[in-house]
């Protein structure tokens, strides 16, 4: 049974992808931006998990173990088939799903924006390290697809190029490797194809308005329908 590519992104963050198959994913995630955004957000639901455990290998089969274990998992028992608790010890917890209901719903009718381009940033070894979503009304937003290190006298900051003329454009300063929203200076509706990348700059950025700085990725725009 194939995966979805939800399911596709957790594994890959979770490394839970054989060598061969990663290394295949990640070019696919080069190719599809949606696919890079869906590894962008695992990892941003799923960092939590990692951020003490030490790195280790895991055992043959392990992936396959995992799976069917979770496809072997009993559906939760309902409040039915529940044995003889009294009515009032239910109250209170249907009070609070009706509130998350009512929740979710407005969830629902506030649907987030999308953004009217994507780039996947490549380092210079062609492997993805982070994803720019530019939503078009000066802001644009930032999540990573690998371990960033930046040493401690370095800041992280965003450039696009949109266009030849006005040179690249600073959309902001990265503090750390996290998903960070930017506002950026008023810019031209960002394009397909058009320019993005992040470098390494001096604390407070770059000290000319230009990057000056190593690339740690790069990648041009790819639009998106809507």
């Amino acid at each position: 049974m194939s995966l979805d590519p939800r399911e596709m992104a957790d594994d890959y963050v979770l490394g839970l992808m054989e060598p061969l198959e990663a290394a295949g994913f990640e070019a696919r995630m080069e190719r599809e931006p949606a696919l890079a955004r869906a590894v962008a957000q695992a990892r941003d639901r799923l960092l939590p998990l990692d951020l003490s455990a030490p790195e280790a290998a895991l055992p043959p089969g392990f992936a396959e173990r995992v799976r069917a274990a979770i496809a072997a998992e009993p559906p939760a028992p309902t409040a039915a088939n529940l044995p003889g608790l009294p009515a009032r010890r239910w109250a209170p917890a249907l009070a609070a799903c009706a509130g998350l209901l009512a929740g979710l719903v407005l969830g629902w009718q506030r649907p987030e924006p999308e953004p009217l381009v994507i780039a996947v940033l490549l380092d210079d070894q062609g492997v993805p390290q982070a994803m720019v979503e530019d939503y078009g009304d000066d802001t644009a937003q930032v999540r990573f697809l690998a371990d960033v290190a930046v040493p401690p006298d370095r800041t992280m900051q965003v450039w696009t190029l949109p266009s030849a003329e006005m040179g690249p454009v600073s959309l902001g300063i990265l503090t750390e490797a996290a998903a960070t929203r930017l506002e950026g200076p008023p810019l031209p509706r960002p394009a397909g194809r058009q320019l993005y990348e992040i470098t390494l700059e001096p604390l407070g950025g770059s000290p000319t308005g230009r990057p000056t700085g190593p690339i740690l990725g790069k990648g041009l725009a790819a639009l998106q329908d809507g």
